[in-house]
C-alpha cells in the first residue's frame, strides 16, 4: 500500500515536524502515534509552559531562548511591509507563526497546521516568512487520490483561485516534479470541458496556452490537454476522442484550471468515488508546511505528516 510504503521511508529519515494546534486532541493522538511508531519527532508548539508532560520534544514561545532574535529577524523579514519589532514580538505570540519563524531558522524539518484553522491562518504566514523555492514563482498544492494500488494527483486544490497560463504551467511542472519525488512516473493531464478544441470559450484557451508554455519547459515529461476527464482516465475514450495523445488515457496527474474545479473534482473523487484524499500538499516553499482540513481523522494528521517529512531536504 502506498502510504504505508511512505512510513517505511518516512521513519529512516528521522525528521521533526512542529504542530502548532497543541491543544487538539486529533493532534494529540496523532504526535502520540507518531512518537509511539517512530516515523518522525513530532514538536507541540506551546503559548505558555503546559502543565501537563509529553513523552516527545515541546517548544515553549514564553520561555523560548531564541524569542529575541526570531522577533528581528521577523523585522528584517518583514521590513519592506514595515513590521515593527513591537508587532513582531506580537505576532510570534501565534503558534503558528512561531512555528513557521523556528522553521526558517532550522530547528524543525516541517510544519503540519489547520486542523482547527482556516488554510490562510498557515498559508499566509508560510509564504510571507518562508517564501517560495529559487525557480518557483508560485507555491500551489496537490491532493494524493488513493484508491487501491491507484494513486493519482489531483491540483491545485487548495490555493490559486484562477491561475493564468503561466501559473497553470508551473502548478503542473511542480506537481510532476512532486510526483517523480515519490516514485510516480508522471503522467500529465491538464483538464477542461472541452478535447482538442471541441468547444470554444476563454477558459479553453487558457488551459491550452498553458499547456504549450508546460510542454515547452517540461519536455522530458509526458504532458498533454486540453482535455476532458474521460479522455485523459479512460484508454477507449482517449481512442475515440484523443487518439493521438501521448497520455493515451492513462493520466495520473490532473490539472484542474481553477480552483473551484480542483476543489470540488476532489471532494467528488472522495465522497462518491471512495478515494481516500491525502492533502493538501503545499508545495514551492523553501521548507514544507502543510494544512490540514478541519474535518481531518488522526489518520489524515498521521499521512500528512509522514508526508511532510519525506519532503524536507
Amino acid at each position: 500500500m502506498f502510504i504505508n510504503t511512505l512510513k517505511k521511508k518516512a521513519a529512516t529519515k528521522k525528521k521533526t515536524i512542529l504542530f502548532p494546534e497543541y491543544d487538539d486532541p486529533r493532534i494529540l493522538k496523532a504526535a502520540h502515534t507518531l512518537s509511539k511508531e517512530s516515523l518522525l519527532t513530532p514538536v507541540l508548539v506551546f503559548p505558555k509552559e503546559p502543565k501537563k508532560k509529553f513523552p516527545h520534544p515541546i517548544l515553549v514561545i514564553d520561555n523560548h531562548p531564541s524569542l529575541s532574535l526570531y522577533a528581528n529577524e521577523l523585522v528584517k523579514i518583514r521590513k519592506k511591509k514595515g513590521l515593527t519589532l513591537q508587532q513582531a514580538k506580537e505576532w510570534l505570540k501565534d503558534p503558528i507563526v512561531f512555528g513557521i519563524m523556528a522553521l526558517s531558522q532550522g530547528e524543525a524539518d516541517g510544519l503540519l497546521s489547520g486542523a482547527k484553522h482556516p488554510t490562510a491562518d498557515t498559508l499566509r504566514p508560510a509564504l510571507q516568512i518562508l517564501k517560495t523555492e529559487k525557480g518557483t514563482k508560485t507555491a500551489s498544492s496537490f491532493f494524493f487520490m488513493i484508491k487501491e494500488k491507484e494513486v493519482l494527483l489531483f491540483a491545485d486544490c487548495a490555493l490559486n483561485v484562477d491561475p493564468n497560463p503561466e501559473e497553470l504551467a508551473e502548478i503542473a511542472l511542480t506537481t510532476a516534479r512532486s510526483a517523480k519525488n515519490f516514485g510516480i512516473s508522471p503522467k500529465v493531464a491538464f483538464l477542461s470541458f472541452s478535447t482538442y478544441q471541441s468547444a470554444k470559450h476563454p477558459s479553453v484557451d487558457k488551459v491550452r496556452e498553458a499547456v504549450k508554455i508546460a510542454q515547452k519547459k517540461g519536455k522530458t515529461i509526458l504532458i498533454d490537454g486540453e482535455l476532458q476527464f474521460d479522455a485523459a482516465y479512460l484508454p477507449s475514450i482517449a481512442k475515440m476522442k484523443a487518439p493521438k495523445s501521448p497520455v493515451k488515457g492513462k493520466a495520473n496527474i490532473f490539472i484542474f484550471p481553477t480552483l473551484d474545479a480542483g476543489n470540488i473534482g476532489y471532494k467528488i473523487a472522495q465522497r462518491l468515488g471512495n478515494y481516500q484524499a491525502i492533502g493538501p500538499i503545499v508545495q514551492g516553499l523553501t521548507k514544507p508546511v502543510n494544512d490540514l482540513s478541519r474535518g481531518c481523522s488522526v489518520e489524515d494528521i498521521i499521512d500528512v505528516a509522514v508526508i511532510t517529512a519525506l519532503l524536507a531536504k
